[in-house]
């Protein structure tokens, strides 16, 4: 049992990616892990990190002993799992990755309805903007926009969108209208900020017509780099805003902001929950992907297949 124990401490420890940090995590004292990790390393007679209090840095024992441990300790809760007194009830760690703007709005109330649920599941919810390797971070699930082009990874679509062009009423009524897309070249847009670019290129399809799609580079006056802010600039009629239909629905439904250019729409970005592809999935991720697929519905209306006018009915 020591053995296991060792582990799961070196597993906690290499994602915590500190001695700091997983003293913290333990409730203990930072000398306490530093004393446990060279007792680990004692006993296995390699070194498996060089370390300072702030930053881990595993070696190539560090590396394999990492991986397979997580593949030791993997099989053996999935052999608990399997056990009469397991097979009703879910336990165990589920880390999952996802975006600020969709993590909060979505993924962290699902899991915390999750996690009362199955009180034995140690859930942690991690966000940001950046997509993160699954396997390197040690995340069971990955939230992401788009199918993955790892085919190791397995995906399943928790909730169908596509980027949706609006503005507010009060600015709509302004504008000349808007026949193609290259006609917002002549509009103040609002930009998201991504990898430090002074523009945004806008892709659309043809309505009908997918195969049909234009990109147009767009500029304007405003910009952020976080998604929520853009929207709260295109309530307040500072431009028009291309978003995904999760994060405007609302405002389209009560009229504070109305599609524009009804014949052509933006690209889709249906939401993927995505893991690794194995012989056996643990029961825990298994049922929160699940779980997303049943709940997200819920949370987020089916797309409209025409335009949305603001009319105040529920899309």
């Amino acid at each position: 049992m020591a053995q296991f124990d060792d582990l799961a401490f070196f597993q906690r420890l290499a994602h915590a990616g500190s001695l700091t940090a997983t003293a913290r995590e333990l409730g203990v004292s930072l000398s306490a892990v530093s004393k446990r990790l060279k007792q680990l390393e004692g006993r296995l007679g390699v070194a498996l990190a060089s370390r300072t209090t702030r930053r881990l840095t595993l070696t190539t024992e560090g590396e394999l002993y990492l991986a397979r441990g997580a593949a030791i300790l993997e099989e053996l809760h999935e052999l608990e799992e399997t056990l009469g007194e397991h097979q009703a009830e879910l336990s165990g760690p589920l880390r999952i990755h996802s975006t600020f703007g969709f993590g909060r709005r979505h993924v962290a109330p699902l899991l915390s309805a999750f996690c009362r649920e199955h009180p034995g599941i140690e859930g942690v919810l991690e966000l940001s903007n950046f997509p993160l390797s699954l396997g390197d971070q040690g995340f069971d699930i990955g939230i992401r926009v788009g199918e993955p082009p790892d085919s190791r990874l397995v995906a399943r679509r928790i909730l169908a969108s596509r980027r949706i062009l609006c503005a507010s009423p009060t600015l709509a009524a302004t504008l000349p209208p808007l026949r193609a897309p290259t006609d917002l070249t002549r509009h103040a847009c609002l930009l998201l900020r991504e990898n430090d670019s002074d523009f945004a290129v806008w892709r659309f399809q043809k309505r009908g017509r997918p195969a049909e799609e234009q990109a147009v580079k767009v500029a304007g006056p405003l910009a952020s780099n976080d998604g929520e802010v853009i929207v709260g600039l295109a309530l307040d009629g500072h431009g028009i805003a291309l978003r995904s239909w999760w994060d405007v629905h609302r405002h389209l439904a009560s009229g504070a902001l109305v599609e524009l250019l009804p014949d052509w729409q933006g690209v889709r970005a249906d939401f993927h929950a995505i893991y690794q592809q194995r012989r056996h999935v643990p029961a825990r991720i298994r049922a929160f992907v699940a779980y997303l697929e049943q709940e997200m519905v819920k949370r987020v209306p089916p797309l409209q297949p025409g335009p949305l006018t603001g009319s105040g009915e529920s899309p």
